[in-house]
């Protein structure tokens, strides 16, 4: 009897593609996934000063165009780990920088007990520790003193922000830094140089060991002595350099152009804003070939707010 092929054309065709699903379901197989954490700030937007609820559910992670599981969703101020503090003033900051140290006693002070705040000073590429991290917010406000107003022989307030990172206790609490300074990179520094340059490549380092370590990163402009300090290009450099470093890490630059602030208080209400609206966020990341920061998009469709992370999170090679 002669088959008739074409009657059964669609059937065959259905089998083949049958037996080519599996092959391509699996070259499209979810990637291997690694957990991770990061600090992310519940911004609430506009006038509406009540803060809507968002769940864990309501956070969208994305790593370019795929969804990431979202696993744990943690308001800071509840979470076990607590928040580690440090404030650092820039010695080559002017000394009128003292007016505002009544403001920053006054943050200090009002932190929850369970963060430990430190103080230290910004000199040669390090960090000299005034006062180590500490629940007694009192003794540790009380460590404030005036900048010695020089930089020192290698002054950037991005290699001493490093030498902190690299030095801080390797624990599972949160990190965030309040850097106080112009930003300018004097150890870079080239007379060659003439107007608006490329960042320093140090404030690239800083983000890097930042997003690694997950530190988060703030900074207040206060004008520097010397030269550099009244110089309108080198302090436009410096708030870039420390503005890049803040969007990096998921933090905050506050500057009001060249000028000091009349008062610190302002920023520092609304870092504490921030503080008070931080959670822990954690989710399943893809890893690369090699270990480094992975870029990350966080949404939500809840209203009225938005959320504020740094660009990227550290992820460990597969």
């Amino acid at each position: 009897m002669k088959t008739n092929w074409i009657h059964k054309l669609p059937m065959l065709l259905a089998f083949a593609f049958l037996g080519i699903v599996p092959a391509q379901a699996q070259e499209k197989a979810p990637a291997t996934t690694t957990p991770v954490q990061m600090t992310v700030t519940l911004n609430v937007l506009g006038e509406n000063k009540r803060t809507p609820e968002v769940n864990r559910e309501d956070v969208i992670v994305r790593q370019g165009h795929d969804r990431l599981r979202v696993t744990g969703w943690e308001p800071l101020r509840e979470a076990r780990t607590g928040l580690d503090l440090f404030v650092l003033i820039d010695e080559a900051s002017s000394p009128v920088v003292g007016s505002q140290f009544g403001d920053l006693r006054a943050f200090i002070n009002a932190q929850p007990p369970n963060t430990k705040v430190g103080v230290g000073y910004m000199r040669n590429g390090t960090v000299q520790i005034a006062q180590d991290l500490t629940t007694d917010h009192e003794q540790a406000s009380k460590a404030l003193r005036l900048p010695m107003a020089s930089s020192g022989a290698y002054g950037s307030p991005y290699l001493s922000v490093i030498d902190l990172m690299k030095r801080w206790p390797d624990d599972s609490k949160r990190r965030e830094v309040v850097m106080v300074t112009d930003g300018i990179d004097r150890f870079r520094w080239t007379q060659r140089y003439r107007g608006l340059r490329t960042l320093s490549p140090d404030v690239d380092s800083a983000s890097r060991v930042a997003q690694r370590t997950g530190t988060t990163i703030n900074s207040i402009f206060t004008r520097g002595v010397g030269r550099l300090g009244g110089n309108y290009w080198e302090i436009t450099n410096g708030q870039n350099g420390m503005a890049k470093l803040a969007e990096e890490t998921g933090g905050q630059s506050f500057y009001l152009g060249p000028q000091n602030p009349v008062s610190f208080k302002p920023y520092l209400d609304e870092l504490q804003k921030g503080f008070d609206n931080k959670y822990v966020l954690e989710f399943q990341a893809i890893p690369g070939q090699k270990s480094g920061p992975q870029y990350v998009k966080l949404s939500t469709e809840v209203a009225g707010v938005e959320l504020n992370a740094a660009n990227s999170v550290w992820v460990n090679a597969r």
